[in-house]
Order: C-alpha cells, then structure tokens, then sequence
C-alpha cells in the first residue's frame, strides 16, 4: 500500500474523492498546494492559500506573486500595479515589472511603461524589454545604440522586431543593413522571421522564388537572395556541390552578396574541420558582412593548420570586440611565439591572464606561473556570516530548498536559485564569500560556488572547487586508477553537485548520466537493479564509463572529456591527420558546448589537482598532445 506522506497530498486525494479536505498541516504544505493551484489556473484557491499563510513566513508572498503573472496573462494592469504595491523589493517584482513593461510596450502605453521602466534595475532588463526601452526613447526622438547586434543571425524577440521596423521608418536603417539582416536569417533557416522583416519594413523579398529557387529572377534583389538561399541549403548536404553553384552564379549576384555566400561556405567547412578549404573561402568573403561566430571559425581555421603568421593576420583583423576576448588575446600571443617575438607575446599573455578561467591560467603558465601553491583562503567573520543569514532574499532561497528536497520538487529548487542570486548582487567580497559558505553547510553547492566564483580580490577556493561526497568519489577513482581530480573537474561542470540535476535531454545525478548509458554501463558491471539519481550508483556509473572512453580513447583525457559529452564517435572524428596540440584540438571542436565543457572541465581538474597535493601538472601538460587518427 503507498503511504501518503505529506498533507497536501492527503488534501488532494480527499478532494479527488469529494471528501471534505482538511486543514493544511503547515505553511510549506500551504505552498505547495498554491504552486499546484498556479498550475491549475485555479486563481480563486491560490488566492485563499496565500491568505492563509502566516506574516512571518518567508514565503508568504509567493502565491501574490504567483497571482500576479495570471494578472499579466488577462492584462490585467490593476492587480499587477497592487502587487508591485505590496512587494516593492525583491526578485519577484522585478520579474513581474520586467514582463509588464513588455506588456505595456507591445499596447504602445508609454506614459505607464516609462513610469514602471524607471523602477526596473539594469541587470532586471532582458533582451526584449531593454528593446522596448529603446523603442520608447526612439517616440522621443532618441537614437537607439548598437543596432548592429541583429546582424548575428538568429531570431529577435518581438519587441526587437518592433525596434528595428521603427529604426528604418525613421531613417536610422538602411535597406542594405536589412538585406543583411534577411540574409543572416535566411541563412539560419529562420524563413518565416525573414518574412516577418520583409513585411514589415517592405523589403522586396521575392517569397514565390524563395519557395521555387530554381524560379528565381537574378535581375532582381529578391531573386538574388532567394537564389543564394537555395546555395546555402544545398551546402548542408554537398558543400561542394554547393560552391559550384555559387561560383557558377558569381557573375550574376552583386559582390555584396556572392561575398556573403562565400563567408557561409566558409563556416560550414570551417565547422567540418576542412580547414584548408575554409581558408581559402574566408579569402573570397566580404569581411564586413563576417559575424564574430564566422571571424572565430576563420581563426580556427588557420590554428588548425598551425599556420600561425596567417592566425595572427587574422586575429588583427577581427573587430574589437572579438580580438578582446581572452581567447583570441592568449592564441595571438602564441602565434607571435611561434614566429620569434615573445616580447610582443607577453603583453597578450598578460592581458589574457586576469580571471581563473582555461585561458587565462594558460596565460599564467606561459608567463611562468604555476598552481603549485594553494590559492590563499580569506575566511568571512562571524558578523559577515550573521549578515548574511539575515538577508531576506537569502532566507526565502533557503526556504525555497528545503521544500524542493521535502517535497522533491524541482522547480522550487529554480526559484531558490534566482532568489540567491538576485541576493548576490552588488556584494564585496566577504559578503560573497560568507554567503558561500552559508550555501555549502547547506548542501547548496552549485550556489556555493556561483558566490565564491563571484570575488574580486579576496578568495576562497575551497568554496569555488568544493569537494563534497570526496570518500564515494575517490573510492571509484581508486578502484578504476583515475585521476579524482580530473573526476571532480567533469562532475563540477556537470552538475555543479546538483543530486537532483537533470538536463533537458534527460541525463541525470552527479555525473548526469543519460538513461541509456546508465542501463549499459550497469549491465557491463553486473548490477540489475539501479537508481541512477542515488549518489554512489551514480557516481559508480559515471566513473566506469570516464574509464571505459579513456581506454578507447589512448588513455587521453582530453578527448575522453570530450567524449563524455558529445560521445566516442565524435572525439574520435576531431582528430587530425597529424598530431595535434591538446589545447589546438580543445578549441577546434565544432560544437560550442563540447568545446566550452572540454575547456572547463581540464582548467577545473587543474585546479582540483592543486587543492588535493598531487604532482604538479601544468593545464598546458595536462592537455597533452592528440594523437592522429
């Protein structure tokens, strides 16, 4: 016979059944029920739950808030404006004023969303309303700043798309900056998005050719596009089929966009790792028309090839905000090294140095520094830490955990993590680390580490490079002759020490496993019965599989953390014909996620290596060299 272990779940059978249900147990058995009436749109009983929670409870205003986006959902202005009222500080009413000021904005009410657009913070505004903000100051006469960020390809929110048809109306676009922006839509295959553009701004984009290609009328600009649309479709199939065509049609397209043409090509090979091919395409684009993505892969290209005179010509030329990165700061330096002029080199390494992140501990090593001592610890008062512990943001995250892990209930677990970190801002250093050190006696690690990570000047690696479950962890790293700290890097990565993570596609637990990978590695250790989310099977698990690719894969770390995540197939596929640096092959690896967790997880393992004592292995020697295929 189930138990019914809780209340609210009682209350919700004997409603079920048609029986009276009685009173709730407490003000968390309270919340949950309004959390299940919110998703009910029951807004009568949310109401009457949140009335009777207490004063002093620190939830208390969750089911207002709750009431408050049904409010937004009806347009309701009244019942929003009364909440904004009654909560006037705090991450809820910045959410719940965030979304009306998109409300407000797409009625076209200015007088209202410039009231309420004053009250809402700078780190509260997203990408649209911060549109809407600029589409207000457009009525008065303002001119928006870096319409250019469109130009990247992807779709816009719909108040983005508001902005940039009043920019053209208004002079401030040209129609060859909107061709551009159709083109990069196009080219994404966000057809419809580059329709909406056209209609609204009355671009004469030729929709009957971008349906029939082959139709296509080259003496006119629709036509035109349409006829490259179809290019850039054939190339994801037969790249090169595709620059046939297009070197076929060159004559009869404008440069401007023949030049687009061969800058898309160029990504795919670029993204194929034909890199010899992408350079010679990179050559025949129009530069000005390269998105950073593109100006990137181009880069990539050349590293690739370890053609580092041309990696270095290329780097100069990116725009500035691209060349900044500490990426691109530290592979310059190295391709000044690789020519002879370590003296320009070392400035770059030094810019590239300022952080903890891969690149810029790479930057230290080459500038002769090492993490064979531990960083310095700074420890947090007692008066900081009772500080903290008082700050009502930080009291309703901490409630908002435990009734996620009562009542296993992740979405409270969410709220709890923009709560603190909504607490986290404009914090000094011993408020951030006292609040890490609050999180981790409270097994809220990933926000633990989100504080510690957060410090200017003053550090705490303990608390950035926690090490919880260290005996279940180390146990299996033993018994499987693993590195623990390079364990510890991945499962940092994966799940920041979540027990309850579970990823969009379905992995879970520590190591996030996913269900498929989990059942085979279980059977190849002889376990029939499993729960993936229990931390030692989960770790159990995740350690064999790292052994098991680390084995197929020479016994490399990089490729097997690469592996990890985007699977053996594919970390075997990113080899070169040659030998390749490890940090060479990091960086080259087609998909952005992979090439992100890759570096990651080895600058993670470097600093985990440092916190437990071993031997001192530079990130740069832990990279290692890639074999050939």
């Amino acid at each position: 016979m189930k138990v019914l272990n809780s209340p609210a779940r009682l209350a919700g059978l004997l409603m079920a059944v048609g029986a009276a249900a009685p009173a709730l147990a407490g003000p968390d058995d309270t919340l949950v029920a309004a959390r299940d009436a919110f998703r009910a749109n029951e807004t009568s009983r949310l109401a009457s739950l949140g009335d009777s929670l207490p004063a002093n409870y620190p939830l208390k205003d969750y089911p207002a808030y709750w009431l408050a986006w049904k409010a937004l959902e009806r347009n309701d202005d009244a019942q929003v404006q009364r909440f904004l009222n009654d909560v006037p500080e705090g991450l809820m009413p910045e959410r719940i004023r965030n979304e009306w000021v998109k409300k407000l904005g797409l009625r076209e009410n200015w007088t209202a969303f410039a009231a309420e657009w004053k009250k809402l913070p700078v780190e509260a505004r997203d990408e649209e309303s911060s549109c809407y903000g600029q589409l207000m100051g457009l009525h008065q006469g303002q001119k928006p700043e870096d319409l250019d960020r469109f130009l990247e390809g992807k779709p816009a929110p719909d108040g983005c798309n508001r902005l940039i048809e009043g920019a053209y109306a208004r002079g401030l676009l040209s129609q060859e900056w909107l061709w551009r922006r159709a083109r990069l839509l196009l080219a994404g295959n966000f057809l419809s998005q580059a329709r909406q553009l056209a209609a609204d701004t009355q671009l004469p984009l030729d929709n009957a050719a971008l349906n029939k290609p082959a139709n296509a009328n080259l003496a006119t600009d629709g036509g035109q596009e349409a006829a490259l649309f179809e290019i850039e479709r054939k190339a994801k199939t037969d790249l090169d089929g595709a620059a046939a065509s297009l070197s076929r049609m060159e004559k009869d397209l404008d440069p401007a966009r023949s030049g687009f043409g061969w800058g898309q090509l160029a990504l795919l090979a670029a993204r194929k790792q034909q890199a010899g091919q992408a350079l010679q395409w990179f050559d025949k684009a129009d530069p000005r028309q390269l998105t950073a993505d593109q100006w990137e892969w181009w880069a990539r290209s050349a590293l690739r090839l370890e053609q580092w005179t041309q990696l270095d010509a290329i780097i100069r030329r990116m725009p500035a905000v691209v060349s900044a990165k500490p990426a691109w700061r530290y592979w310059q330096a190295r391709s000044l090294q690789q020519q002879g002029k370590p003296a320009e080199a070392a400035p770059l390494f030094s810019q590239a140095s300022v952080g903890h992140s891969y690149y810029a501990l790479l930057s230290l090593e080459e500038l002769g520094n090492s993490l064979s001592a531990s960083a310095s610890k700074t420890t947090p008062t007692s008066q900081d830490l009772d500080k903290m512990k008082s700050d009502p943001a930080i009291r309703r995250s901490l409630a908002l955990l435990s009734v996620a892990e009562i009542y296993t209930k992740p979405e409270f677990r969410t709220d709890a993590q923009r709560e603190w970190r909504w607490a986290m801002r404009g914090r000094n250093d011993m408020e951030l680390l006292a609040a890490a050190e609050i999180a981790r006696k409270e097994g809220f690690y990933d926000m633990a580490i989100y504080s510690a990570e957060r410090t200017k000047e003053e550090h705490d690696f303990s608390l950035r490079y926690l090490t919880p479950y260290r005996d279940v962890t180390q146990k299996y790293a033993r018994q499987l002759d693993i590195d623990d700290a390079w364990v510890y890097g991945l499962i940092r990565q994966e799940s920041r020490f979540i027990t309850m993570a579970r990823s969009g596609v379905g992995a879970s637990g520590l190591m996030q496993l996913m269900p498929a990978t989990a059942k085979w590695a279980a059977k190849k250790i002889g376990l029939t019965h499993f729960a993936v989310n229990d931390i030692e099977t989960n770790v159990q698990l995740g350690t064999w599989y790292l052994r098991y690719v680390l084995d197929n894969l020479s016994g490399n770390q990089v490729m097997a953390t690469a592996a990890y995540n985007a699977g053996p197939g594919r970390a075997r596929n990113w080899q070169a014909d040659r030998t390749l640096d490890g940090t060479i092959y990091a960086e080259t690896i087609p998909f952005s996620e992979t090439r992100d967790y890759v570096q990651k997880v080895m600058a993670n393992a470097a600093y985990y290596s440092s916190t437990f004592g071993h031997a001192n292995i530079s990130l740069r020697n832990r990279m290692g060299a890639i074999p050939p295929r």
